[in-house]
């Protein structure tokens, strides 16, 4: 069996908090830290490990076993800040280190030091905003490296009631359907003789040329 991912997210602003209640809540194990004392107390029935300390300490990031994490997300509103809990974390030996920049500059910066994964979060949402604007069928769209999509999307009209084998998606639009919601159900690598309902949402994997057409006949 598979080791289940850790998380440790640094700074608990509303990316912060969006990115870390979302891990929680998929049942991943979540270490998080601010130095607000107030936002800590409120996240503390929601996360299972929240910390009030200055995450630009190493000492701090010590405690918090913040090195045994596989991703760590740093969403610090001080450029300083961030840039020394990205340096420390990466010193620590964090396998995957995902940032969100505050601007270009602050972008280059942290690349220089070695994150991995660089957010600019109001473009990033623009992007999705966009893709939501241009099909209404369009619950969320994630651009990820090497040309993969995530999209999520409402179920097609011709698609309700049937199956993915009767729909043959594979085939007919070279995507991978990887979970299927269904109100507050989520089944991961549905079975292929499972129907589809109308107020399904489907999670769809994909290279950016076959989502493309599969957006294009959401719009039709």
């Amino acid at each position: 069996m598979a080791k289940k991912l850790q998380f440790f997210v640094a700074g608990l602003g509303r990316f912060g908090i969006s990115v870390a209640v979302t891990l929680e809540k998929m049942g991943y194990d979540v270490m998080a830290m601010d130095i607000d004392e107030e936002v800590v107390q409120d996240l503390s029935d929601t996360l299972g490990y929240v910390v009030c300390a200055d995450c630009s300490d190493e000492k701090n990031l010590v405690a918090i076993g913040a090195g045994n994490a596989d991703i760590a997300v740093v969403s610090v509103g001080d450029l300083s800040a961030s840039l020394m809990t990205t340096l420390l974390l990466k010193e620590m030996g964090v396998k995957k280190i995902v940032v969100k920049a505050l601007d270009p500059i602050h972008g280059k910066m942290l690349q220089k030091i070695g994150a991995d994964k660089i957010i600019y979060s109001e473009k990033e949402m623009g992007v999705r905003v966009a893709h939501n604007l241009i099909s209404p069928g369009i619950v969320d769209y994630i651009e990820m490296e090497n040309n993969i999509t995530i999209l999520s999307i409402r179920v097609p009209q011709e698609w309700v009631n049937k199956s993915l084998i009767d729909t043959d998606v594979r085939r007919k639009y070279n995507i991978t359907v990887v979970a299927i919601k269904r109100g507050g159900d989520m089944f991961v690598n549905p079975r292929p003789d499972m129907n589809m309902k109308e107020q399904d949402t489907l999670i769809i994997l994909g290279d950016s040329e076959s989502v493309k057409r599969v957006t294009e006949s959401l719009e039709q």
